[in-house]
């Protein structure tokens, strides 16, 4: 099989996963359905692996440097001789790494659901959407032009919508599900203004073209779109920045974050799914993909990204601090993550010794995706066991959950940046780009990676060690294999991954880049995380009242962070009381009363004038002859008239 077919049926498995499972489900045993989609998803992961190895050792590399493979090349809406809408696939270094990513987690997901969406009543069901979902990541992420990449952009949208609704008889996952499909349609109507500022200014909507014309110094077409300004700032500035709406929304930046804590209605699976590498990191890799015109065309447009992703990534911490519900916890850090990603490609540059940034954080990308999938699992491992997501449920599991303890306790130090594990790596990486190029971004972040060590061992301790009245020891390990095997091999990911050297592979000039971890820099942020860990096991290790103690002195702060700063109340604000009072009752008193008005009146003003002269076709041979004398005694006056 020739690497091009390979490359080919990576996204063709899970569709026909999608298929197969979603056309002959009822046909297939509901527990044999798993095994097809997992055993497809595995396939696509393999094939992951031996493209991985083909690219980075053989056929993309020219001496010391990567350079994009193109295949399946199709010319598909072409609009003039200069502007064509093409598909294909390609492979260069943050594609392939994507590729591995996104196939690693998926199949971990798919085995794990194996023993957790068992008894399921649409079992079948939720493995076809997890095909769907799969297939239209790896599209994302192989597409060769920005409009290709926005159809596989949408296709993530509604199979995400799929999955969060998976319970629709829940009237909360429905809303859930609306809520992320409507917030996301909003950031991905700027996403495609984007696109076709881009694809006007530089003629091309293919990602390599759009870079060298908007990249290159002297280019007549960066010349263009740099030239013309509104606001201050230009064209090629607002172009990107609205594609950077589409990727905050998708990425669940602030103020579009909104939609991501609600997701967490779906299946605990699909939360590993979408949170560690797939949906949420999409925006991360727009920029990356986009990355060289963000830096050269529009520096003003990558502060922007540097700034938001710093805020996010401290906003969000803070909340994760006062949540409750396990899932809610882990879906904040996501959040703040995320931040910590696009803030590292926020304070990049381009040019030698200034791209640091663009490594660091598609390196943490990379770990972040097995840590982040691990503590999802386990969270679900543990709300398997004891039937609730709210951790006064918890307390004292370690012992009667040993797996999911020793390897969520993994995860949580590799978030945390704790040597060696993998998160480390890459968040010092991370400091270190920010430290020399943006101090308080550099501090901001400090202050957040600071705060995740604190409430991700605050979650630990209160689930495995702290015990309440409340709390009750479960034990649901023994027999579900099908869970532990993809922890463990997360767990392995989370403990190890940091140790790929992932500057020799990817880097924003397809050259070998060298990360350093340097003694002076590592001391701040590790003593920080270790001085929270050790906070937050003084805290919650055992019972007290503490906690409670410094929740009182903190007083309204506490409470804002804990009602998420009243974001979505702000949202509901605006939408109940100034959209749909002043924007939407005035535009249904103009479709009620002028649209529908008009169209009545013309349908009424039809019958009045049709009863008006119905009688002059009676059918009466008395009426025509009226009508004729009429006539005639008319033009006897008129032609008297004239002659008189």
């Amino acid at each position: 099989m020739t690497l091009d077919n390979i490359i080919l049926l990576i996204p063709l498995l899970p569709l026909l996963s999608f298929l197969l499972l979603g056309l002959a489900g009822k046909h297939i045993s509901v527990r044999f359905s798993g095994v097809i989609g997992s055993v497809l998803l595995g396939a696509a992961l393999v094939l992951s692996l031996v493209t991985a190895y083909d690219y980075f050792f053989s056929i993309g590399k020219q001496g010391s440097e990567f350079v994009p493979y193109l295949t399946a090349q199709l010319n598909w809406l072409p609009f003039n001789t200069d502007l064509s809408i093409n598909l294909g696939l390609v492979l260069d270094p943050i594609s392939v790494m994507m590729l591995l990513v996104v196939t690693f987690v998926s199949t971990m997901v798919h085995i794990y659901s194996l023993g957790y969406m068992k008894g399921e009543e649409r079992f079948t069901t939720y493995y076809s959407y997890l095909g769907l979902f799969t297939f239209s990541m790896l599209g994302l992420v192989l597409s060769t032009n920005i409009f290709q990449m926005y159809i596989f952009w949408e296709l993530v949208g509604v199979s995400s919508y799929l999955l969060i609704g998976f319970y629709f008889s829940r009237p909360s996952a429905v809303a859930a599900a609306k809520k992320a499909f409507i917030v996301t349609r909003f950031a991905d109507l700027g996403f495609l203004i984007g696109i076709l500022m881009l694809g006007h200014g530089a003629h091309s909507f293919d990602f390599f073209t759009l870079i060298e014309r908007l990249s290159t110094p002297g280019s007549s077409y960066l010349a263009t779109m740099t030239g013309a300004s509104f606001l201050g700032m230009s064209t090629l500035t607002w172009a990107l920045i609205l594609v950077f709406i589409g990727g905050a929304g998708k990425s669940a930046m602030f103020p579009l974050h909104i939609w991501l804590p609600d997701a967490m209605e779906g299946p605990t699976p699909v939360s590993a799914l979408i949170h560690a590498a797939t949906m949420v990191v999409a925006g991360v890799y727009l920029v990356a993909r986009l990355f060289p015109i963000f830096a050269v065309g529009a520096p003003d447009a990558l502060t922007v990204v540097g700034y938001v992703g710093a805020f996010t990534a401290l906003f969000a911490a803070t909340i994760a601090c006062t949540q409750t519900d396990i899932k809610k916890v882990l879906a904040y850090s996501t959040i703040s993550q995320i931040g910590f990603m696009l803030f590292a490609l926020g304070v990049a540059g381009w040019g030698p010794g200034k791209t640091e940034g663009f490594t660091a954080g598609l390196f943490h990308l990379f770990t972040h995706a097995s840590f982040k999938a691990l503590l999802f699992l386990g969270a679900g491992a543990i709300i398997h066991a004891v039937h609730s997501n709210e951790m006064k449920d918890m307390g004292g599991l370690r012992k009667s959950m040993p797996i999911t303890h020793i390897t969520f306790l993994l995860a949580a130090l590799a978030i945390s940046g704790i040597p060696p594990f993998a998160g480390f790596f890459s968040k010092e990486a991370i400091f270190s780009a920010a430290e020399q190029s943006n101090p308080l971004i550099y501090w901001v972040g400090l202050i957040a990676g600071t705060l995740t060590a604190f409430y991700i061992f605050r979650l630990y301790f209160m689930i495995f060690w702290h015990k309440t009245p409340d709390a009750h020891a479960h034990n649901h390990e023994k027999g579900e294999w099908a869970m532990m095997i993809p922890m463990m091999l997360l767990a392995v990911g989370a403990v190890f991954g940091g140790f790929i050297p992932f500057g020799d592979f990817v880097s924003a000039t397809g050259k070998p880049l060298e990360l350093p971890i340097e003694l002076s820099h590592i001391i701040l942020p590790v003593g920080l995380g270790v001085l929270s860990i050790v906070a937050a096991a003084v805290l919650y290790r055992k019972e007290s009242d503490v906690p409670q103690r410094i929740v009182n002195t903190l007083g309204g702060f506490y409470r804002a962070a804990y009602r998420k700063f009243y974001v979505d109340e702000i949202y509901l604000f605006i939408t109940k009381k100034i959209v749909f009072n002043l924007m939407g009752r005035p535009a249904a008193w103009f479709d009620r009363n002028v649209v529908d008005g008009t169209v009545q009146k013309t349908g009424s003003l039809t019958i009045a004038l049709s009863n008006a002269i119905k009688r002059v076709q009676s059918g009466k041979l008395q009426a025509y002859t009226m009508y004729f004398f009429g006539g005639v005694l008319l033009m006897v006056v008129l032609l008297l008239y004239k002659f008189a």
